[in-house]
């Protein structure tokens, strides 16, 4: 009992609130990043194929070979980075089952690791179950960004890891590579782990994603993770990946097996079809993504929010001017509009207290509808 009540601390709880209170009331749900379409017609057709063709039980444990060289064909194809598919790759049930098999297979009870703050939950509570501490290291509004000093002075002796999210959630960040190369300086000097978070790799609006691993000293040390949801808007499927060197995989799996095992077996080769799109299929989804950022920043800031314009990812983040999780509250009743404040994602909630986060990854109609609401009920002062 003990260590669920450590973890239920770990929950944001008002996603729950403000899910129930959206469906009750028929609000907008801006607060939760899952797409209201679905992705590409062709990759659904691959996942329907994969059920009607008998690819319906367990997955070898590493994952399906298909997506496991599609995986390693798509990091050679976007990134240069090379992998062998039969040792480097590892599917996984979403990015966070990722995350959790990672921490618990490459930390021991004791170490310690770096995240940056605010940061998607799971990174905490996955340090919880296996004994690490968490050490986070802000990022700083307006423009989110991080000071290298306060990165390094988080260092210390009981550092086995960091945990970097780029593009960053809930902040919209894209960490720039002078950034990345400073974090990779304090990897190879005082000899980190790295494992990146990088699922909205593909969802870039202004900047350059620049994986971790494609930096000197850096590809024997990182463990890069992403997944199919939110690139190819199928966040149920929950098929993701690790992979890098073929130690640091191992230990993954070593874990992985005892969280999962193995699922979305049919999905799982849909994802194969997934990453072979075109290049031009990508760009094109991200200009669409980008367009709906545009249109919802625009009508925050028609509503009097003062905008934090993001880079990448599904969301937004406003300034409410005052306390965002009563502001989140009232919205729910006043406007029909759900949000989620900035603060449940921090370690440190009330330095982050203005701050509320809208999703984008939704039907222009459904955004411009929100907008309105927004605007036609402005908050009380």
């Amino acid at each position: 009992m003990a260590t669920a009540a450590r973890l239920a601390s770990f929950g944001t709880t008002i996603f729950t609130e403000m899910s129930a209170l959206a469906e009750r009331t028929g609000a907008i749900n801006l607060g939760q990043g899952f797409p209201d379409e679905d992705g590409p017609q062709a990759v659904l057709e691959a996942a329907v194929a994969a059920v009607r063709n008998g690819r319906n039980q367990y997955a070898p444990l590493p994952g399906v070979p298909a997506l496991r060289h599609a995986v390693a064909e798509h990091q050679a194809r976007f990134y240069g980075l090379e992998l062998d598919p039969d040792t480097q790759v590892q599917v996984t049930m979403g990015a966070t089952d990722a995350i959790t098999a990672a921490v618990l297979g490459l930390c021991e009870p004791g170490d310690e690791l770096i995240a940056l703050d605010p940061s998607y939950d799971s990174y905490a509570a996955a340090a919880a179950m296996a004994g690490v501490g968490f050490v986070p290291v802000p990022l700083h509004p307006p423009g989110w960004s991080l000071d290298p000093d306060e990165l390094a002075a988080a260092v210390t002796g009981r550092t086995r890891m960091v945990l970097v999210n780029s593009p960053h959630n809930p902040t919209g960040r894209v960490l720039s590579r002078a950034e990345l190369e400073g974090m990779a300086a304090v990897c190879v000097e005082r000899d980190l782990l790295a494992v990146t978070d990088e699922v909205y790799e593909h969802l870039v609006f202004e900047g350059e994603h620049v994986p971790l691993a494609t930096l000197p000293g850096m590809a024997e040390r990182t463990v890069t993770i992403s997944s199919l949801g939110k690139t190819f808007s199928v966040t149920g499927w929950k098929v993701g990946w690790a992979c890098g060197p073929a130690p640091l995989v191992a230990a993954v799996r070593a874990a992985k097996q005892f969280l999962t095992f193995a699922g979305a077996t049919p999905f799982q080769h849909a994802g194969a079809a997934a990453l072979r799109l075109g290049d031009e299929w990508y760009a094109a989804f991200a200009q669409e993504l980008k367009a709906k950022r545009d249109r919802l920043c625009g009508g925050l800031a028609a509503a009097g929010l003062e905008v934090l314009r993001p880079q990448g990812t599904y969301f937004a983040n406003a300034d409410a001017g005052g306390d965002a999780t009563a502001f989140c509250r009232e919205l729910v009743t006043r406007a029909g509009v759900v949000a989620i404040p900035t603060s449940v994602f921090s370690s440190e909630p009330e330095r982050l207290r203005p701050y509320v986060r809208f999703a984008f990854c939704k039907r222009p109609a459904v955004i411009d509808e929100a907008a309105r609401r927004l605007a036609a009920h402005p908050r009380e002062s």
